[in-house]
């Protein structure tokens, strides 16, 4: 059976991942393979209803780590393992990485307490933790990010953050990769959709190869 792949893409609100998260998928589904898309906070259920949570009520940067963390636990045992065990390709749009950028690099939260806690979620049974295989980063001038915002939705408790809040979480992925570099990917967002989207391309067709080899 062919094995699952889990890939995440991860960046600064504004940086522009959905777009490109459909075109990746799109591209495995061209070569038959079975995508699962989906993103965190979120991809049940119930950890829907955490995401609703954590985007729009006021809470303790504490109690906002662990409802994270609790919706990753069942995004882990509802989608995320079963389509890795199935041999499915497993697209999300922002994994842990996200945690230690927003709660730890723009909320100041305790970065060796968010470890603790991905360390419970995410354990394997071979005592591993359970990690993307490649991490899509892309990354943006905070003022392009908020310049981009301000034409979108109406923003979230985060998306309303000022830009000085976007540059602690920009500078929490810069942690992260340094942390973890072997499986980063760095794409620059501020280029035009079509760069992006080429780079992107590129990046994952590269990956696919050395899993290949």
């Amino acid at each position: 059976m062919t094995r699952g792949l889990f890939i995440s893409f991860e960046g600064i609100d504004g940086a522009g991942k959905s777009t490109h998260i459909q075109r990746v998928a799109q591209s495995f589904r061209d070569a038959g393979r079975a995508v699962v898309l989906t993103r965190e906070p979120g991809g049940t259920p119930l950890s829907e209803k955490l995401r609703e949570l954590v985007l729009h009520e006021p809470m303790d940067a504490l109690t906002e780590a662990l409802l994270i963390f609790a919706a990753r636990r069942e995004h882990l045992v509802q989608v995320i393992e079963p389509a890795l065990a199935r041999g499915d390709v497993l697209l999300c749009d922002r994994f842990t990485d996200a945690t230690f950028a927003y709660q730890g690099g723009g909320r100041g939260f305790d970065w060796q307490v968010l470890a603790q806690l991905e360390r419970m979620v995410q354990a394997l049974p071979d005592g591993a933790l359970r990690q993307p295989e490649l991490t899509v980063w892309f990354d943006l001038d905070p003022e392009i990010a908020a310049q981009r915002l301000a034409l979108a939705r109406a923003p979230d408790k985060f998306e309303s953050q000022p830009a000085d809040f976007f540059a602690a979480v920009r500078a929490g992925y810069v942690k992260r990769q340094a942390e973890m570099p072997g499986r980063f990917a760095c794409v620059d967002a501020a280029q035009t959709l079509e760069a992006v989207g080429a780079d992107v391309g590129r990046l994952v067709g590269d990956w696919m190869k050395q899993v290949a080899a």
